[in-house]
């Protein structure tokens, strides 16, 4: 089935989640804070503001003039609240500037009369400042504002630096949860790959893992065990086989009088015998011994092999100084499949089939061509080449091959920790691909 074109692992889209959800209560709780904290606190600072402002009006109104002069003078030297008068030339920015400092402005004005003046600066002089009358003159009340700045602008580094702690907490927690399914997911591939022996830890805390866990290891031990009896099972009945085979050949020797009957029963005879090969191959077990060959070695051993010229011929261009890690009897029986997969098939009629070797390094990797001049495949044939029992020839017979040349070649490029790939050559013919680790 088609991929689709996005998609996220589990990691992330958990990781995701979590550090949404997170980031959402940080705000919310900041929110809440200035709500409920906040603000009611800095209502309270306005509040004692204009009581502080009602005092001083009080205190202006009950001096004559004379001493309202000594009394201004000694209340703008304070450090925190100073008095002074105000000029109708005097500069003011207002403080609405904020839905916050709107709602302080308002309770300021609701408290101390509608004629009001609430600034956040004066004559470029910042503060919070308060303009009342107190009989025909003005005053101005300054204070510092910091009491009254509560506002989430002031509370940014902290919700900075809890939006980091969500995102490194969010990691973290995604990592813990998606670690076990990473782990089954690793095992499964290896389970996939033909390593029975793969076990994940039934010890961990977590009963649900560790159920999962146990469960899984069972599969495994069921599938090495279905494994070992199917190899056990083909080994046997392709040996049990053998037996008679070899008795029938005997006999047909001996008592066959017509030669070309015999010819053609050894024949039959043969090819029996080689679809038990066949069998064998199959079944054998997954265990190689990797080590450094000379690939042009391995390649002109299973071309001589083929001796006949009237039924197929080699091109091989592979050069002495390319070498691989590989099992040579285990390489061998993939070029053996091969070319006698080309042998049966790639030609065309009447024509012995001729077959090109060619070899290549590519980074780690040494790619192998073995492409044949036969008619090749239909492209909608070429995925089931290497399914076992399949034939793609629909014109051969039971009585022709058992079908395994090439998912014995697919199982034998797996164990050499290789890739395959056979698609139809653009030039024409059946090319194979393998990709083997260079050394």
């Amino acid at each position: 089935m088609p991929r689709p074109q996005l998609a996220l692992n589990l990691f992330w889209r958990t990781f995701a989640w979590l550090a949404l959800l997170l980031a959402g209560a940080v705000l919310a709780w900041q929110y809440t804070f200035k709500l409920l904290e906040a603000q009611p606190r800095a209502l309270e600072s306005a509040e004692q503001l204009a009581g502080l402002v009602k005092l001083s009006r009080i205190a202006l109104e009950h001096t004559d003039p004379i001493n309202r002069v000594a009394v201004i003078s000694s209340m703008s030297r304070g450090d925190t609240v100073q008095v002074r008068v105000a000029e109708t030339s005097d500069r003011w920015l207002p403080y609405d500037t904020s839905p916050f400092a709107t709602q302080l402005a308002s309770e300021l004005r609701s408290t101390l009369g509608p004629d009001t003046v609430v600034a956040r600066s004066v004559n470029d002089t910042p503060g919070l400042w308060v303009r009342y009358v107190v009989g025909e003159d003005a005053f101005w009340l300054k204070t510092t504002p910091t009491p009254l700045s509560i506002s989430l602008n002031s509370n940014w580094w902290w919700v900075v630096i809890a939006l980091l702690a969500t995102v490194v907490g969010s990691a973290l927690i995604a990592r813990l949860i998606n670690q076990p399914l990473r782990e089954l997911a690793e095992a499964a591939g290896r389970i996939r790959d033909g390593e029975y022996d793969s076990r994940l830890d039934e010890n961990t805390m977590t009963s649900e893992i560790r159920e999962v866990n146990m469960g899984f290891n069972r599969m495994a031990r069921e599938l090495a065990k279905l494994e070992e009896d199917r190899a056990v099972m083909l080994a046997g009945i392709s040996h049990d086989l053998r037996t008679p085979l070899a008795r029938l050949r005997l006999e047909t020797e001996m008592s066959v009088n017509d030669e070309q009957a015999r010819h053609f029963m050894a024949q039959d005879i043969d090819q029996l015998d080689a679809i038990i090969s066949k069998f064998m191959d199959y079944a054998r077990p997954n265990e190689t011994q990797l080590r450094e060959t000379k690939l042009i070695d391995i390649v002109e051993r299973e071309v001589q092999g083929f001796r006949d010229p009237d039924q197929i011929r080699f091109r091989v261009q592979v050069s002495e100084a390319l070498k691989v890690f590989v099992d040579d009897t285990e390489l061998g029986r993939v070029l053996l499949n091969l070319f006698e997969n080309a042998r049966r098939y790639g030609h065309q009629p009447g024509e012995p089939a001729r077959v090109d070797v060619s070899a290549t390094r590519q980074g780690s990797w040494v790619e192998l061509r073995v492409r044949d001049h036969g008619p090749g495949v239909p492209p909608d044939r070429l995925q089931r080449l290497t399914t076992p029992f399949y034939r793609g020839d629909a014109a051969r017979t039971a009585a022709s091959g058992a079908g395994l040349g090439l998912a014995i070649v697919e199982k034998s490029v797996q164990r050499l920790g290789g890739q395959l790939s056979i698609s139809n050559s653009p030039e024409g013919g059946l090319l194979t691909v393998l990709k083997l680790q260079a050394s």
